[in-house]
């Protein structure tokens, strides 16, 4: 049996739309093995579906089908660490975990560059599966149904702080709002703050955050599905926030700290929400993760 790891992700991270994300240090663990059934647990109380709609097992068929060949079965086991549907790529990472591990078993005969790019037929969207694959910081584009990205280390200094509200937003309905055009004003507004966020985090520039966050092409259209949006952006940079953005489709809200900050943020954050009125939510403080999904045999 192989066991996979595979980290939580932050993808738009602002103004870097469909195009950026970076790897958390939080991981879902799926362990797995070629059956002749379809036998498939939790070991938490997540519910997860326990037949072929699974969504580890549904991209594992999908790699197998690709390459030709039949999957007899599976037996998988998930933990699953990574909040679902909170905007921190837990799809992404069933999907990651079933690709590796199908990739594994039958002889690594596709290429990381070509799993990346099965990722994203499969999802749709870069931002989330690349970054889960390779870690690190990763801007993806899309070319002729290829893949292209690259990937930089985030700068030491450089922490994540994720507000995780006790509510749920789907993809779907997150995507749905979003207008079908932009004017070209919004357009040059998101291409300019998404270069500077790369360079940032690369860096280290902890004073170019908060303009590299500003974002004319989802989050405006998106905050209304987020009861305190504006009570947390505020409350997040009282308490030392460089940059703060809502992570991937949310409901999550990704604050950018320094590693001196941390410790602040991590004492005050959910106590000073809660005097305002906002309860339940939780925070994961979590660094960046540089290697992405890795196997492990047990």
């Amino acid at each position: 049996m192989i066991r996979i790891q595979v980290p939580a992700t932050s993808a738009n991270l602002g103004s870097g739309f469909d195009s950026l994300g970076v790897a958390l240090s939080l991981y879902n663990q799926v362990w797995m093995e070629v059956s002749d059934c379809i036998d498939i647990s939790s070991k938490d109380e997540v519910s997860i579906p326990t037949d072929e709609t699974n969504l580890i097992y549904w991209s594992a068929k999908r790699l197998y089908e690709e390459c030709g060949r039949k999957l007899p079965g599976l037996k998988i086991i998930q933990e699953n660490n990574i909040p679902m549907t909170r905007g921190l790529g837990s799809s992404s990472a069933c999907i990651v975990a079933g690709l590796i591990g199908a990739n594994r078993f039958l002889g690594n005969p596709l290429s990381r560059g070509e799993l990346e790019t099965l990722a994203v037929k499969i999802e749709g969207h870069p931002d989330n599966t690349t970054p889960a694959i390779t870690g690190g910081l990763v801007t993806s584009a899309m070319d002729g149904g290829k893949i292209y990205s690259v990937t930089v280390p985030v700068a030491e200094n450089i922490r994540f702080a994720v507000l995780v509200p006790p509510f749920e937003l789907k993809t779907e309905m997150a995507r749905g709002v979003l207008p079908e055009s932009y004017s070209r004003e919004d357009a040059v507004f998101n291409l300019s703050r998404s270069a500077l966020m790369t360079a940032a985090l690369f860096s280290g520039s902890l004073e170019n955050l908060r303009v590299a966050v500003q974002d004319r092409l989802h989050q405006p259209y998106r905050k209304s599905f987020i009861e305190g949006y504006d009570t947390v952006f505020r409350l997040s940079y009282e308490l030392g926030s460089f940059g703060t953005c809502v992570s991937g489709a949310g409901p999550s809200i990704l604050a950018i700290v320094d590693k001196q900050g941390e410790e602040t943020f991590k004492q005050h954050a959910i106590q000073s929400l809660e005097e305002k009125g906002i309860s339940g939510w939780r925070l994961l403080t979590l660094k960046p993760d540089s290697e992405g999904a890795k196997i492990y045999i047990e």
